[in-house]
């Protein structure tokens, strides 16, 4: 993705698991102390662990896709407010319960922030195969898209687990909102030759069938609440390819 200036030069932009959200008693899996890096951020003590490198890259990533959904949803009823960010490192307490690095990235719509832990970027290479910086900024987009969920008033619909359920539509909608701000980055010249690939792999890699499959040797529908390897692809590359939000309604499809 090409940010124009050297200070990003670790970007492979040209020049994302597992969100807990709580909904009263009921916990629902949806998604992938710490620095604020927009308006009043609350600081912690895990801020000394953060790098400045991943501190702007999620930056970066955040504030554009912001400002793209902000411009997106100007002439639609509902308006975007832009979610707030904290960064953490081993475990961080937030309005949707406590946090640790097992749990990765989140979003929590008690306090509207999306809760990044940058050593699952780590993990999401070395462990699931899953390189690159275009991979990192779909976890960071999909995130989002989970606090545009929240303004739509979808995010409290994915409360039933299974193949065809509730959950698996939020995830895989916050997987199509991802692409479609993808699909911005690249009309705005901000994307280079494999960045699309990268986010695929990632959405490849964090199927719900894949995760079963690597750690018990089974796959089981039943109990998915992220969709599998090929939806998670399919919905990331429907947003990609047509650029609309209203392409993004699985709650309304009949094959996901």
């Amino acid at each position: 993705m090409a940010l124009g200036f050297a200070a990003f030069r670790f970007f492979g932009f040209k020049g994302l698991l597992v969100v807990a959200v709580l909904y009263g008693g009921y916990r629902l899996v949806t998604g992938f102390g710490g620095f604020g890096l927009l308006g009043d951020e609350d600081s912690a003590p895990a801020e000394a662990g953060v790098d400045d490198e991943g501190r702007a890259f999620v930056g970066f990533v955040l504030d554009d896709t912001q400002d793209f959904w902000t411009k997106a949803l100007a002439e639609r009823p509902e308006d975007y407010r832009k979610a707030r960010l904290t960064l953490f490192t081993d475990r961080y307490s937030s309005a949707c319960g406590g946090a640790q690095a097992a749990t990765g990235p989140f979003y929590c719509p008690a306090d509207e922030k999306v809760y990044i832990d940058l050593s699952f970027y780590r993990q999401l290479r070395e462990r699931l195969g899953a390189p690159g910086d275009f991979a990192q900024a779909y976890v960071i987009a999909h995130e989002v898209g989970h606090h545009l969920q929240h303004i739509q008033g979808n995010l409290e619909r994915g409360r039933d687990t299974g193949a065809g359920g509730g959950s698996v539509r939020v995830e895989l909608q916050a997987d199509c909102y991802a692409g479609v701000w993808a699909h911005s980055a690249q009309a705005r010249g901000l994307l280079e030759a494999g960045d699309v690939e990268e986010a695929l792999t990632a959405a490849q890699a964090i199927g719900d069938d894949a995760l079963q499959k690597s750690a018990t040797g089974t796959v089981q529908p039943e109990s998915w609440s992220h969709g599998s390897s090929e939806q998670r692809m399919r919905w990331f590359s429907r947003g990609f390819d047509k650029g609309e939000i209203d392409a993004c309604d699985t709650f309304s499809a009949r094959q996901l």
